[in-house]
């Protein structure tokens, strides 16, 4: 069943993030669907205070991932836009983020479909949508689910 929400603003998207934060069980992998500048990093910036995490959330566009464990659940921010395969991300380590029986809070996955076949089954995939400078819609869909 897919969830539709419109936000009118950022901080709206970081509220919508928020609250999902604090209603999912865990462990959890999303995988975060959105063009350049739909605001996939401010919704994982909402996620991460839902966790209680007090860093300071920024995009791992460079680094790939960012790594924050200073909330009640680790979150583990992964932007895979400069990655060419699942064979890449697997080389680098990153299978591990994303095993459901070993992972104990949040893989937060942007641009997962460049490296296809990374993220388990079972998984939340969240589409933001930019309808103007300021209104998105997202969609919460699960995958994998019975």
């Amino acid at each position: 069943m897919k969830l539709k929400i419109k936000t009118i603003s950022e901080q709206d998207t970081m509220s919508v993030a928020e609250k999902l934060a604090k209603s999912l069980g865990y462990p959890v992998v999303i995988s975060l669907v959105g063009d350049l500048g739909a605001g996939k990093t401010t919704f994982t910036k909402g996620f991460a205070k839902g966790l209680n995490i007090k860093d300071n959330i920024t995009s791992p566009t460079f680094t790939i991932m960012n790594e924050y464990k200073s909330g009640v659940k680790p979150l583990y921010h992964f932007d895979m836009y400069r990655l060419a395969s699942l064979e890449e991300a697997l080389e680098l380590g990153f299978g591990e983020y994303f095993d459901l029986t070993k992972l104990s809070g949040a893989s937060i996955v942007e641009w997962a479909e460049n490296t296809k076949g990374i993220l388990p089954e079972r998984h939340l995939e969240i589409t933001i949508n930019k309808i103007n400078d300021n209104e998105r819609e997202i969609d919460v869909e699960p995958k994998g689910l019975v």
